[in-house]
């Protein structure tokens, strides 16, 4: 998988783009969000991510990801969000109806815990 790193300040990650790659295997491009904090269950953390989320299907939907990486336009699309630690209840089932959604527009989602204890994937 080739990738690229798109980083900037954390204090606010809303329309960053933690990793754009290509997927050698599958063909997709992979557009991957870093969430390396402790879900805390606030409705805080739960509308930044759905801000997060907004502006990935933004970049890939509305051509800004076609006029950066235009060797990635038109693959088929996945989003992976990267967790330090186990999405609480809540999360989870906002990643579930995001989940839903995103599957209309034909892009798949992937939730990888990376806590060496957990792993999940939706």
């Amino acid at each position: 998988m080739n990738t690229e790193d798109h980083n900037t300040k954390e204090e606010d990650r809303t329309g960053v783009i933690d990793v754009i790659a290509h997927d050698g295997k599958t063909g997709e491009v992979v557009l991957v969000m870093n969430e390396p904090d402790e879900w805390d269950d606030s409705e805080e953390r739960l509308i930044g991510l759905q801000e997060r989320f907004n502006a990935y299907v933004s970049f890939l939907l509305d051509g800004e990801m076609a006029s950066e990486q235009p060797e990635l336009a038109r693959r088929p699309a996945r989003i992976e969000v990267h967790c330090a630690h186990m999405p609480d209840a809540r999360a989870l089932e906002l990643l579930s109806m995001i989940h839903d959604q995103l599957a209309f527009q034909e892009i798949k989602l992937e939730v990888v815990v990376t806590n060496e204890n957990c792993s999940g994937g939706l």
